[in-house]
């Protein structure tokens, strides 16, 4: 390729991945189902973004590493003091029912659907053993299932993804040097653990590395993501260079101990990695998706479909049946973890890898290897996409939203929000600093947090699970204002603060930004002066009458949905509605 048709294709890649993920999230859709048709079409309309012709022989190399980099991010979101008890239990015989069967039923039923040897199937069934965190978490973030539910298909995504790997690279040189599976030379057991040894070292290594730069050396954010990315290539690499696909696990250790070792304090959120592992995923999806040819669908695509039905129907089901049992998931639990495994990045990289090489070494039936994969992938990625949310809420795991609300303060006027938030039937959480306050909460007869939930979400490394708004309205404007920026990256949704006065010489709350509630007119010291002078809060449907002198605070939309009014919008109530006003009436009205 010329210089030209380089640059032309590499620009029409990150173009086309960046553009598929903006569709997908306008269209609120997993991006894989816009990702792989579109680079599927892409590779049949022209050669100029097949990675090949782009980078050759270098794209398995890109492909590992790019890889390593999406699971070190996975890795900083699991807590291991959330894994403990049956969510390890299950997630354990998740992994190993889940590999062994899989593998088992797609090299048994393989060679009569496609008509592959059995050495081609057997590769074929490890490839297909993975999941992944990148197709995984975007459905259950779309679907919100019990926290529970999403530890445990969160961590088996995420864990699945390097057994796959290195399964997979011992079968492939098992395939390649002897023409079969040699079972009794140790490449499933001997070989696997010495590859799980090399990547444990390896993440040992990375932690001891990160531990050196972001805690000794005390580098800043952007020194400090720097030589996260450094340190994770490096030590990735230097195991894949001893080991193959070991790189996976030690991306992952590395990850785990960065989020769970004390004194990382890493941020919930990661822009940087965040928006890394986006374009990554972007660009291997139309990179990978480019390279399969539509002539090679065509013989594989009915027993694709009989494949995806035998996994998605039977395989699943068994295992997620037998690794739930006598657990305290519940029957819809049970259920929905039975119905989520999707196929991601992982299979469809080591599909590459794998089936050009098998195809390279002259193995028979290996082409066949990367439509098959492609089309699980696209099969199970739209299957689950468009069922997981209606299965959800027909089995009852669906987490509600948007009821769950944190009212941090304690004075008489805040309190008094607290009631008439429940009233609206919501789940209100209250806390307070001072005693008094704290007992003036108990005696309203609202929940109190506990005492150290206030340290926990200001945490960098903590998520508040539960919550889904903060609002913060103590008679602190300087404190309001600095635990809005803190908290933002510790709840599911998002953090308010009542305004500061206008003529406020705070250290810190004229200047910080965030959105404030009720208005700029609605101030912290106007509120408290209006309740002091007999204003009340109401709460009634929105089509009833207003009171005199009444200001909308906010709106519980008909599916429980909290929307405050603020200064950046205002909210307008519908049909169905109930709104929470601020109104000049007697005491006993606002109740």
């Amino acid at each position: 390729m010329t210089d030209d048709e380089i640059l032309l294709g590499l620009a029409l890649t990150v173009v086309l991945a960046t553009g598929s993920q903006i569709l997908a999230s306008k269209l609120r859709v997993p991006a894989l189902i816009i990702l792989l048709p579109v680079g599927f079409a892409a590779g049949a309309m022209t050669d100029v973004i097949h990675p090949d012709n782009l980078m050759g022989p270098n794209f398995s190399a890109l492909v590992s590493l790019s890889v390593a980099v999406i699971l070190y991010d996975a890795g900083l979101g699991l807590d291991l003091r959330k894994f403990a008890g049956h969510t390890r239990g299950v997630v354990g015989r998740l992994l190993l029912y889940g590999v062994l069967l899989t593998f088992l039923v797609t090299a048994a039923v393989a060679p009569a659907m496609f008509g592959m040897p059995l050495r081609v199937a057997a590769m074929l069934g490890v490839i297909l053993v993975v999941s992944g965190p990148t197709v995984v978490g975007p459905l259950l973030d779309f679907v919100r299932p019990s926290d529970k539910v999403r530890r445990i298909l969160i961590w088996e995504g995420t864990l699945t993804d390097p057994i796959g790997g290195i399964l997979g690279a011992l079968t492939f040189h098992a395939i390649a040097t002897t023409h079969r599976v040699d079972i009794g030379r140790g490449y499933q057991l001997g070989q696997f653990g010495i590859s799980m040894a090399v990547g444990l070292v390896g993440g040992a290594l990375g932690a001891a590395l990160l531990w050196l730069t972001l805690r000794t050396l005390r580098l800043g954010e952007t020194l400090g993501t720097l030589a996260q990315l450094a340190t994770l290539l490096a030590v990735s690499a230097g195991c894949d260079i001893v080991r193959d696909d070991t790189g996976l696990i030690a991306a992952i250790v590395t990850g785990l101990a960065v989020a769970n070792l004390r004194g990382f304090d890493m941020p919930a959120r990661r822009p940087f990695f965040e928006t890394l592992v986006q374009l990554v995923i972007g660009l291997l999806f139309v990179s990978i998706s480019s390279t399969v040819a539509p002539a090679s669908l065509v013989p594989v695509l009915l027993p694709g479909l009989g494949l995806i039905a035998i996994l998605v129907l039977v395989v699943r089901p068994i295992v997620a049946f037998a690794a739930a049992a006598r657990t305290d998931l519940s029957r819809g639990e049970r259920a929905f973890v039975g119905w989520m495994d999707p196929r991601g990045i992982v299979a469809a990289a080591t599909a590459s890898a794998f089936s050009a090489g098998l195809v390279d070494e002259g193995v028979s039936g290996a082409a066949k290897i990367l439509p098959v994969t492609f089309l699980v992938i696209v099969g199970t990625v739209l299957l689950y996409a468009l069922t997981a949310a209606p299965v959800a809420r027909r089995l009852g795991v669906v987490k509600e939203s948007g009821k769950r609300v944190l009212l941090v303060g304690g004075e008489r006027w805040v309190v008094d929000l607290g009631r008439a938030l429940r009233s609206a039937d919501l789940d209100v959480l209250m806390w307070a600093g001072r005693e008094e306050e704290r007992e003036r909460i108990k005696d309203a007869g609202l929940e109190l947090a506990k005492g150290d939930l206030l340290a926990t979400a200001v945490n960098p490394g903590a998520r508040v699970e539960g919550v889904t708004a903060v609002f913060l309205a103590t008679d602190d404007d300087d404190f309001n204002a600095l635990a809005a920026v803190v908290m933002q990256d510790s709840v599911e949704g998002s953090v308010y603060r009542v305004g500061p006065p206008h003529d406020s010489h705070g250290v810190v709350a004229p200047y910080t930004g965030g959105d404030i509630l009720f208005g700029p007119q609605l101030v912290r010291h106007v509120l408290a002066e209006r309740y002091e002078r007999g204003a009340r809060f109401v709460v009634q449907p929105a089509a009833a009458p207003l009171p005199p002198e009444h200001d909308t605070l906010f709106v519980v939309r008909a599916d429980h949905r909290l929307d405050p009014v603020t200064e950046r919008q205002r909210t307008v109530p519908r049909g169905g509605d109930t709104v929470v006003l601020l109104g000049s009436v007697p005491a006993h009205a606002g109740q």
